[in-house]
């Protein structure tokens, strides 16, 4: 991917250094639950893991409520487990000029398409981060992986998981980092156009397994969004040979069902809520080769 000494977007919000080490570990904030070990915070905690809450609450200056709730991450937060480096990295890096030039492309493809519609597009704020975060939606650690708030309308994002892209899911390519970004920013078109907040508000009413068949859609139409990104991006003459595969090969990575093989040696459906690897490769195709957002309707397609 040929970005080097292209535009570079001002909507970045770095705050590296902020929260350092993730102070909970690698698997985030666990509350003792009694003789059951431990539980993520939201889960029946007794009497000594209210007042534990309160303590790092205090010590951390974060609302308690957040942790009593278990801080619901929104969109995306696939739960991709990463290794904390606790290092603050220069706002003028290599990295930090990539996510800018990439987040920019979003904002030139998104701005076209919506003034196509007579729409104004309402550009998202990319905010950086080591180790936690705190968002509209909640606190989170690096392990909630990248995700975008609807609250605040921002997309977050820890670059140490590029790193495990490439170590630990073997999705390695500038292109296949780009396609994270452009993944999260299509969240923001859907909550832009409305299928954030109508899903939110529907989900309510859902069982654990409608909400996540319904997930799954949202998710799989932010993938298909982020392959209409990359056609037009395509089309400025910017990617190189194999680029698309570098995208196609993260999409097939980071499906539910590849990763609950590779966590646990088996796969449970009913709690897919990001799509399969050949569900997400194909939607990313799809937006890929037609570069039109009409092409993206998860909702009524038989999946």
């Amino acid at each position: 991917m040929e970005w080097r000494g292209r535009r570079q977007s001002s909507n970045i919000e770095d705050r590296r250094g902020a929260g350092g080490r993730n102070p909970f570990g690698r698997g985030g904030l666990r509350i003792p639950v009694g003789r059951g070990g431990v539980r993520r915070a939201g889960g029946g905690i007794g009497i000594g893991g209210i007042i534990l809450i309160l303590i790092i609450s205090w010590v951390l200056g974060i609302n308690p409520l957040t942790l009593l709730s278990g801080g619901d991450m929104g969109l995306d937060g696939g739960g991709y487990e990463q290794q904390q480096t606790g290092t603050s990295t220069p706002a003028n890096d290599e990295m930090t000029a990539f996510v800018r030039t990439v987040l920019a492309e979003t904002e030139d493809t998104w701005s076209g398409i919506f003034q196509a519609s007579g729409e104004d597009y309402r550009e998202p704020t990319l905010v950086l981060f080591s180790g936690q975060v705190q968002s509209a939606c909640g606190f989170a650690s690096s392990a909630t992986g990248p995700f975008y708030c609807p609250g605040d309308q921002k997309v977050y994002l820890d670059t140490a998981f590029f790193q495990e892209l490439d170590r630990q899911f073997g999705a390695a390519g500038d292109f296949a980092e780009a396609y994270v970004i452009a993944h999260e920013v299509g969240h923001h078109v859907q909550n832009l156009i409305g299928v954030l907040p109508r899903f939110n508000q529907a989900r309510q009413r859902m069982s654990e397994v409608e909400a996540n068949q319904m997930s799954v859609r949202v998710e799989l139409q932010a993938d298909c969004f982020a392959g209409v990104w990359g056609k037009f991006t395509d089309q400025k003459g910017i990617l190189e040979q194999g680029d698309l595969e570098e995208a196609l090969n993260a999409a097939q990575q980071i499906g539910d069902d590849t990763l609950q093989k590779r966590s646990q040696g088996y796969v449970v459906p009913e709690s897919f809520n990001h799509g399969t690897s050949a569900q997400r490769m194909e939607w990313f195709r799809r937006g890929f080769e037609s570069g039109d957002v009409n092409a993206c309707d998860t909702f009524s397609a038989d999946l």
